[in-house]
């Protein structure tokens, strides 16, 4: 059945983009507030990490689903299914008296998470026009770039202030209000009441993203068996993930359908994109480890500095859909690759010596390309997907996120690991390693910016066509 493009509904966009904001934030803020939780429940600080652990976990298997829950059920109960969830979980996060029961919680939480995002973006991007997606991904993209910024300074702000319990609890008035603007704002839209579950498909995909998240925070750890083993679990994970690539080819009513990759949009979008989005998700972990452990910052000091990140992606985005529009996705994408690399760079020479403003104006700069980029691929993914192949994509798109998102740390750690350790052994100083990682971390955005180079120059035409 075709149906009709119509306008999108902003006040929906917002409201997907809060609980977008809310699912990003609790992914990471509970970490500078570990030593505080740590304490309360009697454990070591490493300990509380199963509960991060637990929460990236959930949603790397409740993703698969999304899609045939969609369409089975129907956008408007799972999405507000999925906020409820969400925020019951976190009152019980909030109020857990053990590590074991906060760890359950999070799960919930996690499998709230894992459904609000994919479901949320399918609420507005289901039937838009193409002129509208520009417009609908702006409000879309702001939490992603924002939330793991602010994350470990608002986390350790309120654990040294409020208490650690309110990282939690902080989640509920938003969550009341997205429910009540919900029942309101996302629309009835039609089930499939007799679409069978793809169960084979499901256990293959999910099992590939949870090996792949735990073997990325395994990658990330410092003890070298969990190392061994996090780099096991990612090649088991690329091995789960191609058998069931490849057995759910021509099977009916597949959890995936695989076709939508023969758009260069949307492989561009999800492969040159997921490189790029993998090297942006990792540095501001990076900048946060470089100030502290070779400038010699407290954490408090690094996590503020950071958020100069957040300036730049707040002070361009009036401008990032005009520029898109304006000079097109290759043009924008090639200069987002180019600029970010060498502000990357630019850290290869700048020791703790470095004037203050200038560190401020390249994390500026940073957040500024982030944030052009981050929009432009997002929106390059779905320029030229009909809305009937909309659902489709939007779960794989959802899938292959995930993955940049778990590899983005663990590449960053891996690089800091391997050349700090190098550097220490030769200099005595971890600094050399560090500028060793930001070149790494350069060199690879010459893979999406060669990529980007590929694309045709009307790529995405229909996203940046004016009414």
């Amino acid at each position: 059945m075709t149906r009709t493009a119509v306008s999108f509904s902003r006040g929906l966009a917002l409201l997907v983009a809060a609980t977008f904001f809310m699912e990003n934030l609790d992914g990471t803020i509970i970490q500078t507030a570990a030593p505080t939780m740590a304490r309360e429940f009697g454990v070591a600080p490493a300990d509380v990490s199963v509960a991060m652990v637990a929460y990236l976990l959930a949603v790397a298997a409740g993703i698969p689903a999304t899609g045939w829950l969609s369409r089975r059920i129907g956008i408007r109960p799972v999405l507000l299914t999925a906020i409820v969830v969400f925020t019951v979980a976190s009152l019980l996060c909030a109020f857990a008296p053990t590590l074991t029961l906060l760890t359950v919680a999070r799960v919930l939480q996690g499998i709230g998470g894992a459904l609000m995002v994919p479901v949320g973006r399918l609420a507005v991007l289901r039937d838009i026009d193409p002129v509208d997606l520009l417009d609908a991904i702006a409000y879309l993209t702001w939490p992603a770039l924002i939330a793991p910024v602010i994350a470990p300074a608002l986390g350790g702000i309120l654990s040294d202030t409020v208490g650690w319990r309110w990282i939690f609890l902080i989640n509920l008035p938003f969550g009341v209000a997205a429910v009540i603007a919900g029942l309101v704002l996302v629309p009835h839209t039609e089930r499939q009441r007799d679409l069978p579950f793809d169960g084979r498909g499901y256990a293959a995909i999910a099992l590939a993203l949870v090996l792949l998240t735990a073997g990325a925070e395994g990658l990330s750890a410092e003890d070298a068996r969990l190392q061994l083993a996090g780099g096991a679990a990612i090649l088991v994970a690329i091995a789960v993930g191609w058998v069931a690539i490849a057995g759910s080819r021509g099977r009916e009513h597949a959890l995936f359908d695989w076709s939508v990759l023969r758009l260069h949009s949307f492989r561009a979008g999800n492969i040159s994109g997921g490189v790029y989005r993998m090297i942006i998700t990792g540095a501001p972990f990076l900048f946060t480890l470089l100030f502290q452990l070779a400038y010699g910052w407290s954490a408090t000091v690094a996590g503020l500095t950071v958020i100069a990140i957040f300036v730049g992606n707040l002070a361009i985005k009036p401008f990032t859909t005009p520029l898109i529009r304006r000079f097109g996705f290759r043009t924008v994408l090639i200069w987002s690759n180019l600029l970010g690399m060498l502000v990357l760079a630019a850290f290869v020479g700048i020791g703790p010596a470095a004037p203050l403003p200038v560190l401020l104006l390249l994390l500026v700069a940073s957040g500024v390309f982030r944030s052009i980029g981050f929009s432009a691929y997002n929106t390059l993914q779905f320029a030229d997907v009909d809305a009937a192949d909309t659902n489709n994509a939007n779960t794989l798109a959802s899938a292959l996120q995930q993955v940049a998102t778990a590899l983005g740390l663990a590449v960053v750690a891996v690089f800091v690991r391997a050349s700090t350790g190098v550097s220490e052994g030769v200099t005595g100083s971890p600094l050399p390693g560090y500028h060793w990682a930001f070149a790494l971390a350069a060199a690879l955005l010459l893979i999406p910016l060669a990529g980007a180079f590929q694309l045709p120059h009307d790529a995405g035409a229909r996203a940046t066509a004016r009414r």
